[in-house]
């Protein structure tokens, strides 16, 4: 064991998941006004230093969390290292720097807001050590040392589900659908980052040295060919100390011969985060192309193949699963396919009619009082406080605005993929059997 794995294994003994501290740092090694940078500032993110993101239709951002309206280039257009020293990157870096907010950044404000661990809490945590980067750093914000160690850029949206809190940036599934259901699209079913299949691939080899960890996600990760070409590069190279981190709808653990399980073991540190809503038949609504028992199959395989690889679910919490998340999480607890440790809320920021904030009053009362159960439930087994703080951020989340205006919007748009697909909301949801009467209502009295 490294090092640097000792102190994280030491770290995590006494570890509280909203402590702000960096895992890396070592005493003594950055200043106390670069600890201050890490720990206490609302606005400073390590990332514009060490990451550069891109999604599918080649627009490059700070992290992938990013508000979409604001992108510091095209990789269509530009090669990664244009981009990172751009008029909006050296903005960007120049704003932290000076504790000035960033328009790219409203995601992270708004669940910091809440009480959730942002993006930019848990990037300054895992790589503060690179603090002292800002020594190299121009005015400006020029910083010419362009090595990415946080890797995470979208090589394609080739996906296998059409989810409904998705679309087609994200997933090839859902082209013909939304050509259907809207129009035209403005993009092309496959969508490479890059200025062809195999540009991202290509710029990515210098920056491989120096990768510390890889974020895979997609569209889905796991039936992407990139995917098994980085992780076979590793293995050639023998950096089995780079961290893998996964975002997987945890359908396919294949792909033609090869079997994702074969290379986890390989390597020290991954970390599975499988994007699950909700169970049965509710998961195979919201998350189209879902076969529920393949997933509890899955599920299983991989405690008998690599029972020590860290696995958890990340259910994005939206209107559709807020009533319902906490009876799929104490199921898979009690049937021991996790520990209540074990469960990442990722609270669904848009489309906006699909936030939880659209409820009716009388729904997010029921929704206080099955969480405020559920927490009393979880306390006992989550030391971690991971899934407690989630759960915590979901109530003040959900009564921080009051958008159920939008209900109508909600029910007349899922109502056309309802129609599309041969679904029905209320069949598959009954605990919504009333939602639509109260939008009808609202409206009826305008």
């Amino acid at each position: 064991m490294s090092d640097r794995d000792k102190q994280k294994d030491e770290y995590y003994k006494n570890h509280n998941y909203a402590d702000s501290q960096p895992i890396y740092v070592e005493k003594d090694s950055i200043s106390q006004e670069q600890m201050d940078k890490l720990t206490k500032s609302k606005v400073f993110c390590i990332l514009p230093w060490i990451h550069l993101h891109a999604f599918p239709n080649g627009q490059a951002y700070p992290c992938c969390l990013s508000d979409s309206q604001y992108p510091l280039g095209n990789l269509h257009n530009n090669t990664m290292q244009e981009v990172w020293n751009s008029e909006e990157m050296k903005q960007l870096r120049h704003n932290m720097m000076n504790e000035v907010e960033c328009k790219e950044c409203t995601k992270c404000y708004e669940r910091e807001q809440h009480g959730f661990i942002s993006m930019r809490n848990d990037s300054n945590k895992n790589f503060g050590h690179h603090v002292t980067l800002l020594d190299k750093t121009t005015p400006d914000g020029t910083f010419d040392e362009f090595k990415i160690r946080y890797y995470d850029i979208r090589f394609t949206n080739l996906c296998n589900m059409s989810c409904r809190t998705c679309g087609g940036w994200f997933s090839s599934s859902w082209y013909n659908e939304e050509v259907e259901l809207f129009g035209p699209r403005d993009h092309p079913q496959f969508m490479y980052a890059g200025r062809d299949k195999d540009d991202i691939w290509n710029q990515m080899q210098e920056h491989i040295p120096y990768l510390e960890q890889i974020y895979f996600a997609g569209g889905e990760p796991l039936i992407m060919e990139e995917h098994y070409k980085v992780l076979k590069e590793l293995v050639r190279r023998e950096m089995f100390d780079v961290r893998l981190q996964y975002n997987t709808n945890f359908s396919k653990l294949n792909l033609k011969d090869e079997n994702v399980l074969d290379y986890w073991k390989l390597f020290k540190s991954v970390s599975i985060g499988a994007s699950l809503d909700a169970m049965g038949p509710r998961a195979e609504y919201i998350r189209k192309g879902t076969k529920w028992d393949q997933i509890v199959r899955n599920r299983e395989q991989m405690l008998e193949i690599c029972p020590t690889v860290d696995f958890y679910v990340s259910s994005t919490v939206s209107i559709y699963n807020v009533l319902h998340v906490m009876d799929f999480h104490r199921d898979w607890v009690e049937r021991g396919l996790i520990k209540a440790q074990d469960w990442n809320i990722n609270i669904l920021q848009g489309p906006d009619r699909e936030r939880i904030d659209v409820l009716p009053e009388v729904y997010k009362e029921q929704v206080r009082k099955k969480i405020l159960e559920h927490i009393e439930w979880l306390r006992p087994q989550d030391p971690l406080t991971r899934a407690i703080v989630g759960y915590e951020s979901i109530l003040s989340y959900m009564d921080s605005d009051n958008k159920d205006w939008l209900l109508h919007e909600f029910i007349s748009t899922n109502d056309k993929l309802d129609v599309y697909r041969k679904e029905s909301f209320e069949e598959v949801f009954p605990e919504y059997a009333e939602l639509r009467s109260f939008c009808y209502d609202k409206w009826a009295k305008k």
